[in-house]
């Protein structure tokens, strides 16, 4: 499954896939290595970061910019859900 970093920082996630992965809305997320690491949170109680409905599809956005190292050029990403860690992993590094 691919997911797509934008220009501005953004990382957008499909409906499907925010639905499944982070019914509250809200993750964690980490950079380790080349990956970013998306981790679910129980409610926004819990903190983390929120997810933004963009559109009347349902899909998702979450701002993490700030995460990301120097360079990380937009566009869309490879990802996959790690049932091992309960992560979605995405890779932000280029080949």
């Amino acid at each position: 499954m691919d997911v797509e970093l934008t220009d501005k920082g953004y990382l957008h996630l499909p409906a499907d896939l925010a639905r499944q992965r982070f019914p509250s809305d809200t993750l964690v997320a980490l950079v380790r290595g080349p990956e970013l690491w998306l981790l679910p949170t129980r409610g926004a109680a819990a903190g983390g970061l929120l997810l933004k409905q963009r559109n009347s599809a349902g899909d998702r956005s979450v701002l993490i910019w700030e995460l990301l190292p120097p360079g990380t050029a937009p566009g869309p990403r490879p990802a996959f859900w790690d049932a091992g860690t309960g992560a979605l992993r995405v890779a932000i590094a280029d080949e």
